[in-house]
């Protein structure tokens, strides 16, 4: 650790998520452009560009380190912001987790046939969690008094047996239902987090970094179910084609020379493509193509 804080002035430092996140994170930031490479048994994730460095290390650590100046950036959740009473700067939320791209929840769990029914059914009760500090907080603001111990792993398994009830991260809720356990109540919900430490986000040539940094990770998180269509319409058929045509502003459309027809192209959602390519082939569109794409700047 302490040759991060040696490294020059113009090295941005990144925290990056190793474990349930990481495989996501490096999916998002390759489509932003940063192709980090790392071994299976290595935290020392390598990139071909000598001002990033970067380590992987849990998601619960993150905010910690980052607060400390150990790293200028990281990408953790927000409730381990919270949980950890990290004062970092939030520089923007990233919505995408480890299977899908909405917020994971965390919740209160109990086995299929136990009697809580609600927050005020655990006094006196013991809660098994990874975030002791937002569970206390939470009963605290019902009036609760628990127990609540701290959960290694493998919390799902704890109760009924060593604890009454438990605080666990989801995000389809399958894993709960998998282990007979049912969901009380939603204590919080938490998005991932580009987070930055203070001195670095004062700092006019990090801020700078970091803002670059944020800009190509939205710009890939926005092209997310996104996809381009080109295709050739007869002039004649533009205006019925028009109408059929969903697009995040207007179509671009522009003369094919010495012709008469017109290239169309818009950027729509991946849903749509199925019944959409079908529908504009049929009312006289040619030479349909479909593209991926890797970031949507607004």
């Amino acid at each position: 650790m302490t040759n991060l804080h040696n490294i020059a002035n113009n090295v941005l430092k990144i925290g990056l998520p190793k474990g349930s996140l990481q495989e996501s994170t490096f999916r998002l930031l390759a489509k932003a452009g940063y192709h980090f490479h790392v071994s299976s048994r290595s935290y020392f994730p390598s990139i071909e560009d000598d001002r990033i460095q970067a380590i992987l290390i849990r998601a619960q650590e993150i905010a910690r380190y980052v607060e400390d100046g150990v790293f200028d950036v990281g990408l953790t959740g927000k409730d381990w912001i919270l949980e950890n009473r990290a004062d970092v700067v939030e520089v923007a939320s990233l919505t995408y987790s480890k299977s899908t791209m909405r917020p994971v929840r965390w919740v209160l769990a109990v086995p299929n046939d136990s009697s809580i029914q609600s927050v005020k059914d655990l006094q006196g009760k013991r809660v098994a969690t990874e975030i002791v500090n937002l569970t206390t907080d939470w009963l605290k603001k019902n009036g609760v008094k628990a127990e609540v111990e701290f959960s290694w792993g493998a919390t799902e398994v704890k109760a009924p047996t060593l604890v009454d009830a438990i605080v666990e991260v989801t995000e389809t809720g399958s894993s709960l239902k998998a282990n007979n356990l049912r969901i009380v109540e939603t204590i919080l919900e938490s998005r991932t987090m580009l987070i930055a430490n203070k001195e670095s986000w004062h700092d006019a040539k990090k801020r700078e970094k970091i803002e670059n940094f944020n800009l190509m990770l939205q710009a890939a998180i926005h092209s997310e179910g996104k996809v381009g269509l080109k295709m050739n319409v007869p002039k004649e058929k533009l205006e019925s084609i028009m109408q059929q045509l969903p697009a995040m502003k207007k179509p671009t459309i522009s003369p094919l020379y010495g012709s008469d027809w017109m290239a169309v192209e818009i950027i729509t959602d991946e849903t749509q493509v199925r019944d959409l390519i079908p529908a504009l082939k049929r009312a006289g569109a040619q030479d349909i193509i479909e593209y991926p794409l890797n970031k949507v700047i607004h």
